[in-house]
């Protein structure tokens, strides 16, 4: 293949191998070959949809952010990596001199360069430019694989650790047991919470959870006929701590996006607890703000992740705190990109087997190269 290949998509269903030129770095940038890259579900929407909100697709663009790599080249003034270095990459820049970028919350920069978010491209690729300080070091007994998987595993520590500020023997609900939702959770059981219900609509899933990190499972019952989503939220949140013997939870995670899961979320957390959005879905929502006013809660929206967030999640992994690899459940070589996408679509692979997290190595890497 071209010296540069890279996967990308040219519009709603559409996806090809090209070649694209390779990366030049300034004084203080790395060029990183990517090893590993994870497929998430925003990738997932480009293609089927072309657009995530305002963010739209008009040309083409590379596919790609949940990535770790090796370090091929390094700007002149570059001090904290050298080539060499197995490392997981932060996919997002901010322009450094807003004042959101001054006050350490970057990720709220409206300049934010982010990889494979319309015009950039992503890290679907061999070779991707970086700032220096958005590499981060893998310690020994991290895998590349692992790597890649800081990214979603930093949108989880920025929503239960930074935003919420969890504490030892606290309680939490997280709705949604989709990739994002189960690093929710585990790093609720890293930082010591006393409970961590998982909440899903699929069975399987909520299986999973608890055998991975939720001490306790809930499934919802089923919407009744005329019944409003507003009115099946408030029967719900009932249902909810009546079977989990709760009054209410002191944090709320919703990585759904669904309107009922938001709703019951904001029922089912305590007076003055607080409750934080992660997951993206319809644009607007229904809320029951009597509750949310009765009850002082603290409603935190979570986008991404900040300062601090890489480093902790790094950190957590490499202690043992955090085990990512049951979350892997698929590997497909570069060429078979999409294949891997096809599989995440529907949810499951040709063998019938449920995705959760789909990894794809990168050009002329091995599946098993770790």
């Amino acid at each position: 293949m071209s010296s540069n290949p890279s996967f990308t998509l040219r519009a709603v269903d559409d996806v090809v191998f090209e070649e694209k030129p390779i990366p030049q770095i300034r004084d203080d940038e790395v060029l990183v070959e990517v090893k590993k890259t994870g497929i998430c579900g925003s990738d997932v929407h480009f293609l089927v949809h072309g657009h995530i909100g305002d963010f739209i697709v008009k040309d083409p663009m590379v596919l790609g952010h949940e990535s770790a790599g090796v370090v091929y080249k390094v700007g002149s003034k570059v001090t904290r990596v050298k080539v060499g270095d197995r490392v997981a990459m932060e996919p997002g820049a901010g322009c450094r001199t807003c004042e959101y970028c001054k006050r350490g919350c970057y990720e709220l920069c409206p300049d934010m360069v982010f990889a494979a978010t319309p015009p950039n491209d992503g890290t679907l690729c061999r070779y991707y430019r970086l700032p220096s300080d958005l590499v981060y070091p893998l310690p020994s007994g991290v895998s590349l694989e692992e790597g890649a998987m800081m990214e979603p595993l930093s949108v989880g520590v920025h929503a239960v650790s930074t935003l919420a500020s969890l504490r030892a023997s606290q309680t939490i609900a997280v709705f949604g047991c989709g990739p994002v939702g189960l690093v929710c959770m585990a790093v609720a059981k890293a930082l010591g919470a006393s409970r961590i219900i998982a909440v899903d609509i699929v069975p399987a899933r909520l299986e999973f959870a608890k055998q991975y990190a939720a001490t306790d499972v809930y499934l919802p019952p089923a919407l009744k006929e005329g019944e409003t989503k507003l009115q099946f939220s408030e029967r719900n949140a009932a249902a909810m701590k009546a079977a989990l013997g709760i009054d209410g939870l002191d944090v709320v995670v919703d990585a759904s996006g669904a309107e009922v899961s938001i709703q019951t979320g904001i029922l089912v957390a305590k007076a003055g607890g607080t409750y934080v959005q992660v997951g993206m879905g319809a644009p607007q929502a229904t809320l029951p703000i009597m509750a949310l006013l009765a009850k002082e809660l603290t409603i935190k929206g979570s986008f991404r992740y900040g300062p601090g967030d890489y480093a902790l999640a790094i950190a957590l992994v490499a202690d043992g705190k955090i085990d990512l690899k049951p979350l892997v459940t698929h590997r497909f070589s570069f060429e078979e990109a999409v294949n891997a996408f096809t599989a995440v679509r529907a949810g499951k692979s040709e063998d019938g087997k449920g995705v959760i997290k789909a990894i794809i190595s990168g050009p002329g890497v091995a599946i098993s190269e770790n």
